[in-house]
Parts: structure tokens; C-alpha cells; sequence
């Protein structure tokens, strides 16, 4: 039997799994690793959490299966993208890495854009300059933190931080590297016109690899540290995103995904390169070889959620841990309560501003029109209406460039509710299908794995192999109907308050520097 690990370095946790060339998953594993936010609109994470975090997953999912550490053929790797990760001459980290969702490289965006041109940059890098990519918090650094851009000898994303501490390679691949703008995306290789153009040395980055290339070997030093062979191939794996779609079989045109994690992402497969013009959706390498794919990418999906459990919802929680379940179960019975589109009460989900299709830092949350009919049920269903109309933003996007969608996969939390499976089909107009496999990227990284090792003889034919749909959900037309109508409404409220945004965040910048 051959044995294959898949690890995720997460935004809130670092998830190890372990499977079988079916796709039988043995044992999947979540550690924590906490994240710090000191100043507005800023996030960060220390990357020796991450490696923490990901040896304690490791270890666990490998007693947990019980499987023959002998037998496992391959690791692959996937995480949360665009990270900035720095380290010294002698491999040290210099500062906290700078996360995806991090919102204080607008200038840094305006930079780039002047010195580029708009219209060139899309060409490049086939995106626009947004404060959540990679070369923005590079500037940033140099900028504002010149003695540690001195010292920097390494430039890392996430995964490609674990790869080294497995590996001991500098060492990432094409989809992870595509979120960075500094990536030539139709070529596949780091683009020297960026680089001179933004003055950072190529030196700085690792090489890049194909999603399924081997990368490196696991060290003896971590081998005996984790209990398993030295010598283990480590591909290249994948961001996120891309891993994700390859565990959800997003790998043929017309099939396409929408998960609800921390992030929402609307993911298309596309056999050519294909752009938005206004640059509201990303066209990155797929982990698929030679192929690319389009995502539309909303900040707080289940980050609004989350705010919601976290600040509102004491009493669900509570009861939720008496009944020994789990409180999104009870937020979701209540949001039941309520009617389609909430008699008007619409929620902007725009908690840490927002990227598809806004580009827009300063975006804020927001419920418009309420009133006194409106109670609780109303606020937690008109929440996840909100974050299923920023779906369908990215959704209606990708329908615009002329990619066909014939099957939407929904993934995630917002999969795991029958409630909101339905809200997701009835906003966008479509059925929406569940797939056997819900371990997304960790699942899709040890696909990855098996197909750079052997195991498999292509990433279509690892999927073929293992995931298929177990249900699907038809749109129901009355609902469908009302969402329509209030989907447009909540298209013009952005456009409606968007100045308001800035001047709020103005003022809030305005008074924390009097403080």
C-alpha cells in the first residue's frame, strides 16, 4: 500500500493527512497556531508557530493511522498564500511573517502600479498590484524596516518556510509563486522586467518548480524527529487555492469551486491564460502542469461568521456546548427562522476590506436596512446572504471572461450546513454539488504527492481516482427569485458608501496617530 502525508499551514492552523492511492484518509490532524494584529489593519504570525504546529500535526496524524511509515511514497505541501517570510544569512527569521489578509501596503500598491504602469503589470504578472500579495510587503519592509531588508538573504511563503525546515531547500512552485507579482504567470518563472523594475534582487527568491516536481528529500534530522524514513520526496505542492481545487477535482473546464474557509474563493480551471481586464480576478498557474486557472477572492467569507460567533452569539455558544454540538449548527437552525433576503436587511461582509471584486483596504462591514421588525434570525441569515452575494460577485466575474460553469463544488463551511448549501444554490441560480473528499488542501497536496512520486500518473487521473460527487442541490425558484432583486441592491451599496469607507478609515488613521 503506498501512504501518502499532505500538510497545510493554514491561517489558523496547520493540518497534516495521511492517505492511501484511493484517497482513504487514515488520520487528519489540526493544530492551532495563533495570529497577532498590532496596529490597524495589519496581521501576522510568527513562522516557528507554523513548524510547531505542523511537527505536533505530523506526529499526531501518524499515531492516530497506524500506518507503516515505510509505506508512505511522498509529502506535499499547500498554505496559505502571499505570506512574506524573511530570513538572515543563517537561516534565522527576522521578523514575523506578514500574512495574506494584512492591509497596510496600500501605498506600496500605488508605488508599484506608477513605476509598472497598470496595464503592463496585468500583462506581466496577469494581476493587479493588491495589498495582499507578496512584492507589496516587500516594499514595505525596505521602506519602513530597512536594517531587517539588509539582512534579508531569503525571501519564503508559508509552505515553502516548512519545506525548508523539512528539506533544508529553498524551494516553492509556480501556483503559490503566481500570488507573489513577481511571477511571469504565462511563462511560468519569476519575471526579471518586475524584478528590475522594483529594484529586488532575484537572488532573494527560491527556485520555482511544477506543482508536481520533486523539490527535495526530508532531512535525517527531521525524519528521526517525526518517525518516519529519511529521504521522502517533497513536492512542490500548491497554494491554498490550488491545492484545495485539485482535492475538489477542479481540473477540467466548466468545473468549478466555491469554498468558504476564513477567505471565500470562487476557483475556475482554464487551459489557457485568460485575464480580467480590470484585474478583479486573479489568473494564476494551476497546480495542474501547463494549465492556469481564475479566482475571484472575498477577505472575510467565514471570517464574518466567525465574527459573529465570536462577539454575538454568547448564548448559542453556550447552549451549543451543553448540547455537545457545534454553535455554527445553532446559528444556522435560527438563521432558518427568517425569510429570503430578510425583508431588506443586507449585510456587507467587508470586515477586513475587501479583494474581489473592490480591491478596496478601507472597505468596512456593515447591515443597511435595519429596522425594528428585523431580531437575531434576521441578522444571522442576512449575514450569510451577504457572504453568499461576495461569492457570487467572483462567480458572475468569471461567467463575464467567458468560462463556462456547468458545476459548481461547494467546499468548506458553507458546505457543511444544509442551510447554506441551499442559500448558496438559490443565490446563484445554479444546483450546487458536494464531493465525497472535504479535506481540501491538506487532501489535495497528498494528491499532489502521489502523482509526483508515481503513485498516480497525472493530477486528472489522481482525481479520477478518488473524488467523486455524493450530492447535489437545485436552486429553489422563489428564493432564487428574491435574491435576484436584492442582489443587485447590495452590488450598489458598495458604490454607495465607498467614499464613506475612506473618510472612516481616514479619521481612524487620523486619531490613532494623536494617541
Amino acid at each position: 500500500m503506498a501512504y501518502l502525508i499532505g500538510i497545510d499551514v493554514g491561517t489558523s492552523g496547520t493540518k497534516s493527512l495521511i492517505c492511501d492511492e484511493k484517497g482513504k484518509i487514515y488520520a487528519s490532524v489540526t493544530k492551532e497556531h495563533p495570529s497577532s494584529h498590532p496596529e490597524p489593519l495589519w496581521s501576522e504570525q510568527n513562522p516557528d508557530d507554523w513548524w510547531r504546529s505542523t511537527v505536533e500535526a505530523v506526529q499526531a496524524a501518524l499515531k492516530e493511522s497506524q500506518v507503516d511509515p515505510k509505506e508512505i511514497k511522498g509529502i506535499g505541501l499547500s498554505g496559505q498564500m502571499h505570506g512574506l517570510v524573511m530570513l538572515d544569512e543563517n537561516c534565522e527569521v527576522l521578523r514575523p511573517a506578514i500574512l495574506w489578509n494584512d492591509q497596510r501596503t496600500a501605498a506600496e500598491c500605488a508605488e508599484i502600479t506608477s513605476k509598472i504602469g497598470a496595464e503592463k503589470l496585468i500583462e506581466l504578472t496577469c494581476n493587479p498590484a493588491l495589498t495582499g500579495f507578496t512584492a507589496p510587503k516587500i516594499l514595505w519592509v525596505r521602506k519602513n524596516e530597512p536594517e531587517i531588508y539588509e539582512k534579508t538573504r531569503k525571501i519564503l511563503l508559508p509552505k515553502d518556510y516548512i519545506r525548508f525546515c523539512l528539506t533544508g531547500v529553498f524551494a516553492t512552485e509556480v501556483s503559490d509563486a503566481s500570488g507573489t507579482l513577481l511571477l511571469d504567470v504565462r511563462a511560468r518563472r519569476w519575471s526579471d522586467a518586475v524584478l528590475s523594475a522594483l529594484e529586488i534582487d532575484k537572488e532573494l527568491l527560491p527556485d520555482c518548480y511544477e506543482s508536481v516536481e520533486v523539490s527535495g528529500q526530508l532531512s535525517d534530522v527531521v525524519a528521526a524527529h517525526l518517525g518516519i524514513p529519511a529521504g521522502i520526496p517533497v513536492v512542490g505542492g500548491g497554494g491554498d487555492q490550488a491545492a484545495q481545487a485539485v482535492g475538489s477535482g477542479i481540473v477540467k473546464t466548466g468545473i468549478v469551486s466555491a469554498t468558504i474557509g476564513t477567505s471565500g474563493v470562487v476557483f475556475a480551471f482554464s487551459d489557457i491564460v485568460q485575464t480580467d481586464p480590470q484585474g478583479r480576478a486573479h489568473t494564476f498557474c494551476h497546480a495542474v502542469p501547463g494549465k492556469w486557472h481564475v479566482m475571484g477572492v472575498m477577505l472575510s467569507a467565514g471570517g464574518s461568521f466567525q465574527w459573529f460567533r465570536n462577539n454575538l452569539s454568547a448564548m448559542e455558544c453556550d447552549q451549543a456546548k451543553r448540547m455537545d454540538v457545534d454553535p455554527y449548527e445553532i446559528l444556522c437552525e435560527e438563521a432558518e427562522e427568517a425569510a429570503a433576503g430578510c425583508e431588506g436587511l443586507i449585510f456587507l461582509p467587508y470586515l477586513t476590506g475587501e479583494r474581489t471584486p473592490h480591491a478596496d483596504p478601507n472597505a468596512r462591514g456593515a447591515w443597511i436596512g435595519l429596522t425594528a421588525r428585523h431580531g437575531k434570525a434576521e441578522m444571522i441569515r442576512s449575514l450569510l446572504e451577504g457572504i453568499t452575494y461576495g461569492m457570487k460577485d467572483s462567480l458572475e466575474i468569471i461567467k463575464g471572461m467567458g468560462i463556462p460553469v456547468t458545476q459548481i463544488r461547494v467546499s468548506g463551511g458553507g458546505a457543511r450546513s444544509d442551510f447554506w448549501r441551499q442559500l448558496q444554490a438559490d443565490v446563484y441560480g445554479q444546483p450546487v454539488c458536494v464531493i465525497n473528499e472535504t479535506a481540501g488542501a491538506a487532501f489535495g497536496a497528498a494528491l499532489l504527492a502521489g502523482v509526483g512520486t508515481g503513485v498516480f500518473g497525472s493530477v486528472d487521473e489522481a482525481c479520477q481516482a478518488t473524488i467523486k460527487v455524493v450530492t447535489e442541490t437545485p436552486p429553489d425558484p422563489g428564493n432564487a427569485k428574491v435574491y435576484r432583486r436584492y442582489y443587485s441592491i447590495y452590488q450598489q451599496l458598495y458604490r454607495s458608501l465607498k467614499n464613506d469607507f475612506e473618510t472612516i478609515s481616514i479619521a481612524v488613521a487620523g486619531l490613532a496617530g494623536q494617541a
